[in-house]
């Protein structure tokens, strides 16, 4: 390794650190350069002092021309894994996609869990797994490598990224580029070499003057120098060389090859990784005993290398592309062919057969599409990208003849549901659309009512509600009408769709209409849709009563029905979820929503995971159990990058921030800077989600201090009159205008926004809404002086809370009362039985925010519990004796009969006792003496 002393001690300190378990430890290490930098050579070399430092190395590559095939670097690494290793593991199952390529029907936000547990199974002792050439890595791969990057194993991991840093596509960029701004990535730039290496230790013997010329012809480039020498000891002149290009000078090496051994060479470049000695034989049609020979030869002149698992390949891709490039096409289609009919013949799996079959495919073959097909099927799930591909394939190939056309009316559809799901709703939308403008066949197959309702889901993704609404309205009001069943579809699509743009009460006749029509077919499916949406449009509208009749109409159908049969209700069960977490029946909310993410994952619904589990976040949220919310909101940011909808992704980050604004410290940057990437991601829209992202703006602005940011954001996000605020819980929205204008001293704004908060919550009559008024309006009571008012309405609003299951806002109301004084005696102790209960609840949910709270305002607590004793030792022995005897109801006269004292006197003592003790009453004084701890004497 010459002239990288620099990166070589680089790599040792990340292995000192890998192998001592250091905390702070680089999770994924970014090696960059220009292709022959020696990107692999310098990984080479920490996989060899990794091996020697205890640890074990797993190492993959991705290829030119198998970019297609799912996981294909990961299943490249993973293949040198331990297999007890991989049968230890339990959940081995959920991973085969990426350990062996083999297909299976599952949640591929799932398979990236899976696949991290894996990996911190595997890491019993320091685990090193280098995956090369990431910049040719198919988009299964990449998607994996960003969770990855963006959720770092939790073990003695070091992740080795090797790329060409001009030719990495677009996403592998920006994973590595975020995940170096959150210092999970060390970048690792390889530039060229230095002359005086060059020079003097890489090519001693020969003269100066040629090897300066070879040097200025390699620019440094470790592959270019070495080929540049290579050719230069065989005879070639200095001068030809250095005007030569690299391709013709590795080329070269060729020349003196037989033709039987370039046909070898040829063939092992079409094969890639594919390449073994089982298949070169039936490709080339040489018995493994006659190719003995030349694979030796080719191997001697380092044209050919012996790699992992007796696979063959040509020493450099550089050397590969190439040759393959300059192989004969006929050729190349060819070797394909006889290559996919060995992989068949032996049961190979179906991604790799069909990566072969696409490049033998030169027209029509119904085997052959048959093979994509099935392939794309397999894929459909785990690697969308992949399944797309293939599909397109088959659809370019397929004749444009009326036999075709339900064939490619049905493969596009297909193709669309693909490009939705790998975050290409542009192309997705636009290819629903010639769908919906081909003929329509009339064969019931209901295919273009399908088309439209997938279209409309791509354009709700996208931002473009009222696209959406009108496609729905046009096909509902279409001539000749849809069918029944159609129209059940087209409804339950157009009741999702609308409360994004307008209000549900647009569509609350035709929602009424889709669930006439369902219950006239007898569709328990579709009753149960219509009456979900229906649900969730009311309940969101703040209409609470026909909301709760809906939903408890729609639970009990649901609830009656097995789930085969709700495999098409998943965003039903979704909407039913929200309506029911809306109406605070978080019990019923979180099991519905657990019922549905079970169904999703099962049918691969994963575009509706997000909203069953942000539903569930929001449920954990409200009863406190932080920990768990951050995780559900972090996997459906993960599905929300995947699908690529900024629209979704505006929403998961604001329930996201709301999940951390409360499990973060107080101070902690997070919380805000993830409410500004939903706004970002939200853009300049005015619909709900985007007014969800700027309220959760407001209210993590709020808690880092910066009022007058969280008024502008509300006001923001509420627009003229704030009726772009969620109705249903435009009171906990006000709330954050009151505890702004409280801290920017604005009384007069206190209380207008507490007043309209109390109006909005009677309307809803929603014991969370209801509780949020109460401390809005305790906050007025506390702008006018009156502390016990206030103490009162937040133990209220506790209540409220608590009757509920909504944790969260009872211990947060709990601790705002806590310190302040209640009317009645016994309010010492209640604020300080408050505090510890708050604190158990904040303790239990793992809520830091509370917990903050709590240590803030525990010095205030302790003050109020220990004040009647501080006040009252003031007192003289005389003054404690005449304030015991008002404590047991004495009068003056009685206390001066008692005492054989004069009335006067009793009554200057008493003025005396009400100005060191600050009460101005004898009942003030008596609750006073209550508020003493039992038994407790006069200290002083």
């Amino acid at each position: 390794m010459i002239g990288r002393e620099a990166e070589l001690g680089r790599l040792d300190r990340l292995l000192a650190d890998l192998v001592g378990d250091t905390g702070g430890r680089t999770a994924v290490l970014d090696v960059s350069g220009e292709a022959g930098i020696g990107k692999s050579r310098l990984v080479h070399e920490l996989c060899l002092r990794a091996a020697r430092s205890g640890a074990a190395v797993l190492r993959g590559r991705a290829t030119e021309y198998e970019r297609h095939i799912p996981f294909q670097p990961f299943t490249d690494a993973f293949a040198d894994l331990d297999p007890e290793v991989v049968e230890s593991f339990p959940a081995a199952a959920e991973v085969a996609p990426v350990i062996s390529g083999t297909p299976r029907r599952a949640d591929r936000f799932g398979l990236h869990r899976a696949t991290a547990a894996l990996l911190t199974h595997a890491a019993a002792s320091p685990l090193v797994v280098v995956v090369d050439d990431m910049h040719w890595a198919d988009a299964a791969s990449l998607e994996l490598l960003d969770h990855l990057v963006r959720h770092p194993v939790r073990a003695r991991v070091l992740l080795v990224v090797a790329r060409r840093d001009r030719q990495s596509p677009a996403p592998l960029a920006a994973t590595l580029t975020r995940g170096a701004g959150t210092g999970a990535v060390r970048r690792m730039v390889l530039g060229p070499l230095g002359e005086r290496e060059c020079v003097e230790l890489v090519t001693p013997g020969l003269a100066r003057d040629a090897v300066v010329r070879l040097f200025a012809a390699s620019q440094g480039n470790p592959l270019y120098l070495l080929a540049l020498l290579q050719a230069h000891r065989e005879g070639a002149s200095v001068s030809r060389l250095s005007t030569t290009g690299l391709g013709a000078v590795l080329l070269d090496e060729l020349t003196p090859l037989t033709p039987a051994q370039r046909r070898l060479v040829d063939v092992a470049a079409v094969l890639g990784d594919h390449a073994t000695p089982a298949l070169l034989g039936p490709v080339t049609g040489r018995e493994q005993a006659d190719l003995a020979a030349d694979l030796a030869e080719l191997t001697r002149r380092d044209l050919l290398r012996t790699g992992q698992h007796g696979r063959i390949a040509l020493r450099h891709p550089v050397l590969r592309s190439l040759v393959h490039d300059g192989t004969d096409p006929w050729l190349r289609t060819e070797t394909h062919r006889l290559a996919a009919a060995e992989l068949a013949r032996v049961g190979a799996p179906l991604a790799e057969r069909a990566h072969h079959a696409e490049r033998s495919l030169s027209g029509w073959d119904p085997q052959t599409a048959a093979v994509l097909t099935e392939a794309a099927e397999q894929a459909a799930h785990t690697a969308p990208a992949s399944c797309a591909h293939w599909l397109e394939v088959v659809l370019r190939r397929l004749p444009h003849t009326p036999e075709h056309a339900a064939r490619r009316r049905k493969l596009m559809l297909r193709l669309a549901r693909a490009l939705g799901a790998c975050g290409k709703l542009d192309r997705s939308r636009d290819l629903l659309h010639q769908v919906i403008a081909m003929p329509d066949p009339g064969d019931g197959t209901g295919s273009r009512a399908s088309a439209v309702v997938l279209c409309a889901v791509m354009e709700r993704h996208l931002g473009r509600y009222s696209e959406a609404v009108a496609l729905l309205r046009r096909e509902l009001h279409s001539d000749p009408p849809p069918s029944p069943a159609d129209h059940v579809a087209l409804g339950i699509e157009l009741g999702s769709s609308a409360p994004h743009d307008t209000s549900y009460s647009t569509v609350r006749s035709e929602v009424a209409r889709t669930l006439e029509v369902a219950r006239s077919l007898g569709d328990e499916t579709g009753v149960a849709g219509a009456l979900a949406v229906a649900a969730l449009g009311e309940a969101y509208e703040g209409e609470t009563a026909a909301a709760d009749s809906l939903a408890r109409q729609a639970a009990a159908l649901v609830d009656s029905l097995p789930d085969g049969d709700l495999n098409s209700l998943c965003e039903p069960l979704a909407r039913l979820g929200w309506a029911e977490a809306f109406l605070d029946r978080f019990a019923d909310a979180e099991r519905h929503a657990d019922r549905g993410l079970a169904i999703a994952r099962r049918t691969g619904q994963l575009y509706l995971l997000p909203h069953l589990l942000l539903c569930k976040a929001h449920v954990r949220i409200q009863t406190c159990r932080l920990a768990s919310a951050v995780e559900l909101a972090d996997e459906a940011e993960d599905v929300a990058r995947g699908i690529g909808s900024d629209e979704l992704l505006a929403f998961v980050l604001a329930t996201k921030a709301n999940a951390l604004i409360d499990a973060c410290p107080p101070g902690d940057p997070l919380p805000l800077a993830t409410a500004e990437e939903a706004v970002a991601a939200a853009g300049v829209g005015v619909n709900w989600w985007a007014s969800i992202a700027w309220c959760m703006l407001g209210h993590a602005a709020l808690i880092a201090g910066d009022p007058a940011r969280a008024r502008d954001a509300v006001l923001r996000a509420g627009g003229p009159g704030l009726r772009r605020l969620q109705p249903s819980m435009r009171p906990l929205f006000l709330e954050i205008l009151v505890t702004a204008a409280v801290a920017d001293g604005d009384t007069e704004a206190v209380g207008e926004w507490a007043r309209r908060a109390r109006d909005e919550a009677e309307r809803l009559d929603l014991p969370v809404q209801r509780a949020s008024a109460m401390r809005s309006m305790a906050h007025v009571h506390l702008s006018l002086g009156d502390s016990r008012a206030a103490a009162d309405l937040f133990a209220q609003a506790a209540e409220e809370s608590a009757r509920c299951g909504a944790a969260f806002w009872e211990a947060y109301s709990l601790l705002l009362g806590a310190p302040l004084p209640a009317a009645d005696p016994d309010g010492p102790r209640r604020g300080q039985d408050a505090w510890r209960r708050a604190q158990r609840i904040a303790a239990a949910g793992d809520c830091r925010m509370l917990t903050g709270l709590a240590e803030l305002v525990r010095p205030a607590v302790a003050e109020a519990t220990d004040a009647p004793e501080r006040r009252l030792a003031e007192l003289t022995a005389r003054e404690r004796e005449i304030a015991d005897l008002v404590a047991e109801g004495l009068t003056s006269p009685a206390i001066a009969d008692r005492l054989c004292l004069s009335r006067r006197t009793v009554e200057t003592h008493i003025s005396r006792i009400y100005r060191k003790t600050g009460v101005s009453s004898r009942a003030a004084l008596v609750g006073l003496m209550a508020g003493r701890a039992p038994g407790r004497p006069f200290s002083g």
